[in-house]
């Protein structure tokens, strides 16, 4: 398949789908009605996840149909977790629902040898996962990612540049070992982010909504379990840090302060950062920068000592969470206004 081919009519199909999701939104009732946690202050169209997704979908049908054939439990996984997005974004579904969607997503997968079978070699050890719990961590693995990366999606562009970004470093993955699925499903969504984009970059014209933002987080936690054919495990860590750093520190908190981790907060990455220059662009720029210099790092070590790549992983995490401590502040605060004794 030409993969320039591949990646334009993408690009052109979902910028059209968009567009027309721009136009119609409101009479479709997709629109995003701000609330204490949103960025922005008027009602504004979203789910335009269902524009650039239906764009993936359709372009393999249009130019490449014995790919589709080929590989169609994929789509018709990644389909099912399109629509669980579309019906939170149209009807507000509840967590257990979504897990449900994902939950047969997965076995999709799971019963076409798509599943994590290992953790890696550590110290001479290879760390398999018993039988009969490849499915329940393999579901844990993909639930957990495709509901972290919908925890990024809280600024202009954030969501769509951090998965851009991934689907970029699974394409030259799949590409250095000619991947058929993994090169040609990152292409895929390669044009579909960067069409989204044009209207999703601060400031917005359109959100992508949960069915966006679902759809991204399953399709790379899909990628990334295919990518284990070829990737240690750790690398493959670096290769999706930010949204795995921005779940682990915002729910650890949460549990040091007494709060349900699934509570809703401003408290991630993003709010934290934006509040040092109140500057959006600024924000989703540097939180970029920090996920092009992991993928980086992620594709330099892909067959590098799983122990020593998890011990750097581990001191990254560290960092972030000292970096990232608001309680850090009025710490300070509490030192410098705490009376002195004579």
């Amino acid at each position: 398949m030409n993969l320039l081919l591949l990646t334009s009519v993408t690009a052109v199909l979902s910028g059209f789908f968009i567009f027309l999701l721009i136009k119609y939104a409101d009479k479709l009732g997709f629109v995003d009605v701000p609330n204490e946690r949103s960025a922005h202050s008027k009602v504004m169209p979203r789910s335009a996840g269902i524009g650039f997704m239906f764009a993936v979908l359709l372009t393999p049908l249009l130019l490449d149909v014995s790919f589709f054939l080929e590989y169609y439990y994929v789509f018709l996984a990644i389909s099912v977790i399109l629509l669980a997005g579309v019906l939170d974004d149209k009807f507000e579904v509840s967590p257990k629902v979504k897990f449900i969607f994902i939950f047969i997503a997965t076995v999709m997968l799971y019963v076409h040898d798509i599943h994590i079978d290992s953790l890696g070699s550590y110290f001479g050890f290879e760390l398999t996962i018993p039988h009969f719990l490849i499915f329940i961590f393999t579901f844990f693995a993909i639930a957990g990612f495709t509901n972290a990366l919908n925890l990024m999606d809280g600024l202009d562009g954030l969501a769509g540049s951090i998965a851009l970004v991934m689907f970029l470093s699974f394409f030259a993955i799949g590409w250095l070992y000619n991947d058929v699925l993994m090169i040609n499903l990152s292409a895929l969504f390669i044009g579909a982010l960067t069409a989204f984009l044009f209207f999703n970059w601060n400031p917005a014209k359109i959100f992508m909504g949960d069915s966006g933002s679902l759809s991204l987080g399953f399709s790379i936690a899909l990628l990334s379990i295919q990518s284990l054919h070829y990737v240690q495990p750790t690398a493959v860590l670096f290769l999706l840090a930010l949204p795995i750093f921005d779940t682990f520190i915002v729910m650890r908190r949460r549990i040091q302060r007494g709060l349900s981790p699934f509570e809703a907060d401003k408290t991630h990455l993003h709010h934290l950062l934006y509040k040092v220059k109140l500057h959006v662009k600024f924000t989703t720029i540097m939180l970029i920068c920090m996920q092009v210099t992991f993928s980086i790092m992620g594709y330099q070590m892909h067959d590098a000592d799983n122990t020593l790549t998890l011990i750097l992983f581990v001191v990254f995490f560290y960092i972030f969470l000292s970096l990232f401590d608001e309680r850090l502040r009025y710490r300070q605060k509490d030192k410098k206004t705490k009376p002195k004794h004579s």
